[in-house]
Order: C-alpha cells, then sequence, then structure tokens
C-alpha cells in the first residue's frame, strides 16, 4: 500500500488517479497509522516552503515519516514535497526543511545568467524538458536518457550534488530528481509527465 500524504498544499487527483492506473493500492492520509501500514510513502506539494514545512509539521507526522525512512521504507517527494527533504530553503527567508536531504532550495531566477540579448530565461520555469540521468537507479528503469518530464516551479535545490540522479538545462543544470538511500524526490512533476512519468511511479511502486 503507497500512503499519500495529506496535508492540505497538495492537488492529489492527478497522483492518485495515476497510482490507481498503474494498480497501486493507495491511501491519501494524515494519520500516522496508515504511515506505519504503508508499503511506501509519497510527499506531494505545490506552493510556498514556509507554508508547506508548517502544515507537515501541525499533522504531527514529520517524526514518523524520519523515523520510517530510516527503517528503509521507499518515500518520494513531488516538486514541493521534494524541496522539503532538503535541509534548508532560501524562499522568502531561510526556513528548515525535513533534513533527508543534503542541500538546499534556492531561486532559480537568482541564479539565471543573462543571455546575448541581456534577459533571462522566464520563471517559474514551466513545461517539459529533458532529464540527464546520473548513471543508472532503479527508479529509472523504465525509461531512457533524454526522456521528457514537466515542470513547474520557481526554486531548485542546490549544493546537492552527491544526492543528484537526475537533472535537467535551463541555462543553469536544474535538479530533477535526488537520492539517499530510500528516500527519493523529483522536481518535476511524474503524474503530469505522461508515460514517461507512468514508469518513474511504475518503478517507484516495484521498489
Amino acid at each position: 500500500m503507497i500512503a499519500v500524504i495529506d496535508y492540505g498544499v497538495g492537488n492529489l487527483f492527478s497522483l492518485t488517479a495515476s497510482l490507481k492506473f498503474l494498480g497501486a493500492e493507495t491511501i491519501v492520509t494524515n494519520k500516522k497509522e496508515d504511515i506505519l501500514a504503508a508499503d511506501r510513502i509519497i510527499l506531494p506539494g505545490v506552493g510556498a516552503f514556509e507554508d508547506a514545512i508548517a502544515k507537515l509539521r501541525a499533522t504531527g507526522l514529520v517524526e514518523t515519516i524520519i523515523e520510517e525512512t530510516r527503517r528503509g521504507k521507499p518515500l518520494l517527494g513531488i516538486c514541493l514535497g521534494m524541496q522539503l527533504l532538503f535541509e534548508t530553503s532560501y524562499e522568502y527567508g531561510k526556513h528548515q526543511g525535513l533534513g533527508l536531504i543534503k542541500g538546499e532550495i534556492a531561486s532559480i531566477e537568482e541564479d539565471l545568467p543573462k543571455r546575448p540579448d541581456g534577459e533571462k530565461l522566464k520563471v517559474p520555469h514551466i513545461g517539459w524538458n529533458s532529464l540527464n540521468l546520473k548513471g543508472s537507479d532503479p527508479l529509472f528503469k523504465y525509461i531512457k536518457e533524454g526522456d521528457y518530464v514537466y515542470y513547474v516551479h520557481s526554486f531548485y535545490g542546490k549544493n546537492c550534488l552527491e544526492n543528484t540522479i537526475a537533472s535537467s538545462n535551463y541555462d543553469i543544470e536544474i535538479t530533477g530528481a535526488v537520492r539517499s538511500g530510500s528516500v527519493y524526490g523529483t522536481q518535476f512533476h511524474p503524474e503530469k509527465s505522461g508515460n514517461v512519468g507512468l514508469n518513474i511511479l511504475r518503478a517507484f511502486i516495484e521498489l
């Protein structure tokens, strides 16, 4: 069973629909007992880091999530859910994350270089980008180098090279996916990335 954590900051319909399409038993929950009973955990999220981490802490589930990952239970953070896994975010201030992935969340706009015409690429970074895979990983067993996934974000993982398993180019190297042990995160939305995204979710279900 996959426990999709509901803490009030995620659009869960597309994700749960994708998991059910793949035949995965899924529960959307904010209850500790469901997290403990699940085989895998997914932490979705959209919006601002500060609000999201506060709402997640308010559920009382943070300690449970961390303990379950220490026991080796697979966890997948998606978009803002991935960012919450990091140590620190600098989105409109400085905020402490869950500390499951080393590194920080930084502004894309601040790091983008100016192009020859003096302009920068637009932020938010919205749209399809190809993946550069950093070696092999079980999460990518059904996809290949250069496959396209869908992003919607203004901040990104930084100083996390040792945990980066995929990236995309947007005039800077955007951290696309991270891993530390059984903890995974994708900045892109697999549930909005067509067959490529479904195959990533399929691989997570099989971890």
